[in-house]
């Protein structure tokens, strides 16, 4: 393993996850748990606000490791209208909800996990630990928190855009570009975005087109390597996408000029979907995602966060390793504490 970029070597990797790498399997009926608690409790060794596939991971992690945990969780998913999940090896082609309720179905069986449908809007440092506060109302205190809360992606003012997007208006060829290999392709975007994502697509399609929505921004020297490689580049401004149930056959222009797609990639700005890291004063970098480091910690003792909220890489495979490495060295640092 590299050194990551504060200089953790592998060793002291090593050190600081002890045993959390070490799993060996045992049947789950010989394992004796601790008595599940009831919901009139309101204090977890662990709170876990979000309960996609960053946060289900870090609770079976958790859950495994016989900790107290309380999942919160809203029930809006960045992926919800996404027909199928790819890339996720035994899960390929899956839709996401499928996913998602298989996973639920597991984690519950762990009974020191529970579940609460809510939404978390505010938090406070409490002594030791945390308080957490739902929307209507509900207190919460815990001595850690994860965040796998996500985000949301800021549609742009462009009519049939919001209906299209993860169904045939895509962000990722990883999870996607195989389903539209060759198709007639598109990409939304200008400057340094729209060429290094042109090159990338490039890969999957000799149909491409790149939509500037607008004047390029892009070098001559960048714009002749993509017309050397038939890759048009469309200036026109864009009006609407015309489309049957979120598949995109058409795209509309201002100056009432059409084009055919099948498919268009976009890269789309985003916020938190969730301000309480913020309040508690996580830190987030220049592009807005939460800080960690290599264990999944923010910048504020006891908080650790996974998934789409920390990283570029939106894959269902990335935020559930995210998530169970979270949950696993959370538990390592309870360890090591009260040993």
């Amino acid at each position: 393993m590299e050194n990551n970029k504060e200089g953790i070597k592998r060793r002291d990797f090593i050190k600081n996850s002890g045993l959390a790498f070490v799993s060996v399997s045992l049947p789950w009926q010989t394992v004796n748990f601790i008595n599940q608690n009831t919901m009139n409790d309101t204090e977890f060794d662990v709170i876990i606000v979000g309960g996609s596939y960053a946060g289900l991971a870090a609770a079976m992690a958790l859950g495994r490791a016989l900790r107290q945990v309380l999942i919160i969780d809203s029930g809006k998913p960045c992926n919800g209208q996404t027909p199928h999940s790819h890339n996720f090896i035994t899960q390929d082609g899956k839709t996401p909800k499928a996913i998602s309720e298989l996973a639920v179905q597991q984690v519950r069986a762990y009974p020191t996990v529970h579940f609460l449908d809510g939404l978390v809007v505010d938090g406070k440092r409490e002594g030791n630990g945390f308080e957490i506060q739902t929307e209507k109302g509900e207190r919460f205190k815990t001595a850690r928190l994860v965040f796998a809360t996500g985000i949301y992606d800021v549609m742009p003012d462009i009519k049939g855009f919001s209906e299209c997007w993860g169904i045939s208006v895509l962000h990722c060829p990883y999870c996607h570009g195989y389903e539209v290999r060759s198709k007639v392709t598109g990409i939304l975007g200008n400057g340094d975005f729209g060429f290094e994502f042109s090159r990338l697509i490039s890969n999957w399609t000799n149909d491409l087109t790149l939509y500037t929505n607008g004047a390029s921004t892009l070098p001559e020297e960048e714009t002749q390597l993509l017309k050397s490689r038939s890759i048009n580049i469309v200036e026109a401004r864009i009006n609407a996408f015309e489309h049957n149930g979120g598949y995109i056959n058409k795209i509309l222009f201002a100056d009432g000029s059409t084009m055919a797609v099948d498919a268009l990639y976009a890269r789309l700005p985003f916020k938190q979907h969730c301000t309480v890291p913020e309040i508690l004063g996580c830190a987030l970098d220049d592009n807005g995602y939460i800080v960690i480091d290599s264990m999944q910690k923010t910048s504020v003792e006891g908080i650790y966060a996974c998934g789409d909220n920390t990283t570029k890489m939106r894959t269902v495979a990335n935020a559930v390793a995210m998530g169970t490495k979270a949950g696993m060295m959370l538990n390592k640092e309870y360890v090591l504490q009260n040993f």
